[in-house]
């Protein structure tokens, strides 16, 4: 990372994690396929109105990764072993607490969450189910997300890419003797994706366990740092709010969505799924950039760094805008993959077509909040997108005439809060620039 030519490294190293993206989002998709194909669109619309649910309660914890990411790199950048093993160590236990955490909190708030989020009724106790056993495996890919992590932090993302291809052909077996074979409905989905994560962890920390280089996990020898804990959330934490807040926002809206019944629950379900797949392209340049910045920063590489930024923004932008055109104008035979119903599909081309047909505007600000977590400034990102994406679009539902207004008013408010949230770190992102310009001069001085 720190030598030689960028452009091909840096593609080596975002494929494995787009392909990455790809299959854990595979898991929940495979359940909507599935259930949506063989157990009906009520299990369709219990399956999917979890999205946001699950990641307000994921995303703060996988913020922390970032900022594992980003510490251990920076001190590769410095070569710095002892540091490297310190942060590794400290990253065990956050990863141990935060997966406990997060089972407590699965089972206990899986109804509360889902009635204020106005489920439909007919749909509300399978979504509970789903929501509560899902639980039970957040430990196990909390866990996988960590390892995987600290691979990337010295560019490999290979390994873990292997893994989640075998976790991910173990799910679809399961998926489908459970629910096919068993008739067990979302239960059957919801254990079949349990498996796969515990699979997931298994294999990563077995990994991390081999390790020969600094990177090494011994499990006899973790002794936790207050120090390393703390640097790790001056990054993490940041990202995990910003991520928190951007799922509850979108909460938010599948409470809106939901009002207009199942079928609309159950066609945005199905949408998501492609924004989804697009949207790992975009972090997957984007984690690029902070691993590849994090370790140039800790070198001193200030113009490696301003290069970098603009690689991952065109690579991000022209493979985003092709995605999304591609499968927006296809909406309808791609979302036949998870359901045949006309209205479900009829909702579902809305969300793609005002939704997904714009989503590569996110790039701009995913890159550069990215190169400023990378050089050390998190909070900055987190405000801005709290701000420019979550408060827009909680204003929208906020005021959004239930009953009056139609389906893709609704959705107007994505690409409105991305193109808002763009100029904000525009604004942002000059300042810090500025400022790295002024530290290199002083440092040929």
């Amino acid at each position: 990372m720190l030598s030689g030519p960028l452009a091909s490294r840096m593609v080596l190293f975002a494929l494995p994690l787009i392909a990455s993206g790809v299959l854990q989002q595979s898991f929940n998709s495979v359940d909507v396929a599935v259930v949506g194909r063989f157990a009906g669109s009520h299990a369709l619309a219990a399956v999917g109105s979890n999205g946001p649910v699950i990641s307000l309660l994921i995303n703060m914890f996988l913020g922390l990764s970032v900022g594992v990411n980003v510490v251990i790199a920076n001190y590769i950048g410095q070569r710095n072993s002892r540091g490297v093993r310190a942060a590794v160590a400290s990253s065990v236990v956050l990863a141990l607490l935060s997966g406990l955490t997060m089972l407590v909190l699965s089972q206990l708030i899986a109804r509360p969450v889902l009635t204020w989020l106005d489920t439909p009724a007919e749909v509300l106790d399978d979504a509970v189910l789903y929501l509560r056993l899902l639980g039970l495996g957040m430990p196990f890919m909390i866990i996988y997300n960590f390892g995987s992590a600290i691979l990337r932090s010295v560019g490999d993302t290979r390994r873990p890419f292997y893994i989640l291809v075998l976790a991910g052909i173990v799910n679809v077996i399961l998926n489908l003797v459970l629910v096919i074979g068993c008739d067990m409905g979302v239960a059957g989905v919801a254990i079949g994706t349990v498996v796969s994560n515990i699979v997931n962890a298994t294999l990563i920390t077995i990994i991390l366990m081999r390790e020969k280089s600094d990177i090494r996990v011994d499990l006899k020898a973790i002794v936790p740092s207050r120090v390393q804990i703390g640097k790790i959330c001056n990054v993490g934490v940041p990202a995990g709010i910003q991520t928190t807040v951007f799922a509850l926002s979108n909460a938010f809206i599948l409470s809106a969505i939901n009002s207009f019944g199942a079928d609309a629950a159950a066609g945005s379900a199905a949408a998501l799924n492609y924004e989804l797949y697009c949207y790992f392209v975009i972090s997957a340049f984007a984690q690029t950039a902070v691993a590849f910045i994090s370790q140039n920063y800790g070198a001193g590489n200030l113009d490696r760094c301003r290069r970098i930024f603009r690689l991952s923004l065109a690579m991000s932008m022209g493979t985003s805008v092709v995605l999304n055109l591609l499968l927006a104008w296809m909406h309808e035979p791609v979302l036949r993959v998870f359901t045949t119903d006309i209205p479900v599909l009829h909702y579902g081309g809305i969300r793609m077509t005002y939704v997904l047909a714009f989503q590569f505007i996110a790039c701009y600000y995913e890159m550069a909040g990215s190169a400023m977590r990378g050089l050390g400034h998190s909070m900055t990102p987190a405000l801005i997108t709290i701000f420019g994406t979550c408060v827009l679009r909680l204003f929208w539902v906020w005021n959004f005439p239930v009953g009056e207004a139609e389906f893709r008013d609704l959705m107007i408010v994505y690409p409105v809060s991305w193109i808002l949230t763009d100029l904000l770190m525009f604004i942002a992102f000059a300042r810090i620039r500025r400022g790295l310009g002024t530290q290199a001069k002083n440092a040929q001085l």
